[in-house]
């Protein structure tokens, strides 16, 4: 069994995918959005529901703006 240590090495070329650094990029605004999310209700609203309003309301958005790119 490899050691997380090769493991990583060996998978390094995921780390520089774009489709890796596009979920990376969109994972770190959802958690943004759940952060603010949650500060105007006063309680944590949990991944499942911060993920899903931010793609409602983001989305779209987000996804045609990296196809110009």
């Amino acid at each position: 069994m490899a050691s997380d240590r090769q493991m990583s090495k060996n998978d390094a070329w995921i780390e520089r995918s774009s489709l890796f650094r596009e979920w990376d990029e969109m994972k770190q605004e959802i958690l943004k959005h759940k952060w603010y999310e949650s500060e105007k209700v006063g309680h944590d609203i949990g991944w499942d529901r911060a993920s899903m309003d931010w793609l409602i309301r983001h989305g779209k958005k987000h996804s045609s703006s990296k196809r110009g790119k």
